[in-house]
């Protein structure tokens, strides 16, 4: 079965840190040792919530207790296909994390995330973040090489260095 081109990504915070997945572990990753949230692709049925709970479950052990959908992001990128992804943030939750097969976890400190491999669209994110920016949509636009070209923020072209 395909998967779905809807997926989630949480950023799980503890301690002013958020909980950061290094892609080391996957062959042909898209996202081949750059460090990311968790989350996933929906499955049939699922509502963005579910999926949320249910890959965080899967990649850190943890049972999410309190999280916010902060905002959606589609991604562009040369001849793949559009993918919308709810992006949580997360403050709560119980249990303890396990290893994950897809990377390796770490919690990172707020202050030194933008110092890690990361998308280059990911630092904007992360900015609305530490801004506190309300429920927002964000369109990020990537050449085939991985470069970002555009980025829309609530229908507005942000300007940035390519």
């Amino acid at each position: 079965m395909p998967k779905s081109k809807l997926t989630t990504l949480c950023y799980i915070e503890n301690d002013d840190c958020y909980l950061m997945m290094h892609r080391i572990s996957k062959k042909n990753d898209i996202n081949k040792d750059k460090w990311i949230g968790v989350g996933g692709h929906f499955e049939e049925g699922e509502s963005p919530e579910e999926c949320l709970l249910r890959e965080v479950k899967e990649e850190t052990g943890l049972t999410l207790t309190s999280y916010r959908f902060r905002g959606i992001v589609t991604f562009i990128c040369g001849d793949y296909p559009t993918e919308y992804m709810c992006l949580y943030t997360a403050d709560k939750y119980e249990g303890e994390i396990t290893e994950c097969t897809e990377g390796k976890l770490e919690w990172v400190p707020k202050g030194k995330i933008r110092d890690l491999n990361l998308w280059k669209g990911d630092v904007i994110f992360f900015d609305l973040l530490d801004k506190e920016e309300p429920f927002f949509s964000l369109k990020l636009c990537y050449h085939a090489n991985g470069v970002l070209y555009q980025a829309v923020l609530n229908g507005t072209d942000l300007s940035f260095e390519e």
